[in-house]
């Protein structure tokens, strides 16, 4: 069953970047990017650091961030599949305005959060590929 997800543009606070938002139960799973993952190429991949979940209410918000946190503009919105996946891995499909393909989300450092954000290519019956995981 998919899920919403949304990226905004994030400006005014710290250097400009993206935020990859996927619906999680009752909050956001949230990552910083520094580009938007829809002009990524195949088997390219983006550094992506993983934040606090977000409120809901981000997936239709756009305007300034309490605590003069900048800005949010929404650059994508639609929904997505978890496909695969254990901690620290997670294997999605996007279906965005935007925003299409598979996509893996990688932790490389737990204790930094940092993660890598790669473009998989589409093919049927891919090894990486499972049956849906539900959303936590």
């Amino acid at each position: 069953m998919p899920n919403a997800f949304v990226i905004l543009l994030h400006t005014g606070y710290g250097p400009t970047h993206y935020d990859l938002m996927l619906c999680a139960g009752d909050a956001l799973a949230t990552w910083q990017l520094p580009a938007g993952p829809a002009g990524l190429p195949v088997g390219r991949d983006l550094p992506a650091t993983r934040l606090a979940d977000h409120r809901p209410a981000y997936l239709t918000y756009e305007g300034p961030v309490s605590g003069g946190r900048g800005h949010v503009r929404r650059v994508d919105r639609g929904t997505y599949q978890r496909l695969g996946g254990e901690e620290g891995r997670w294997l999605i499909r996007l279906a965005g305005e935007v925003s299409r393909g598979r996509f893996e989300l990688t932790r490389l450092d737990a204790a930094a959060d940092r993660w890598r954000l790669t473009r998989l290519p589409e093919a049927g019956g891919d090894r990486l590929a499972g049956p849906e995981i539900p959303a936590r």
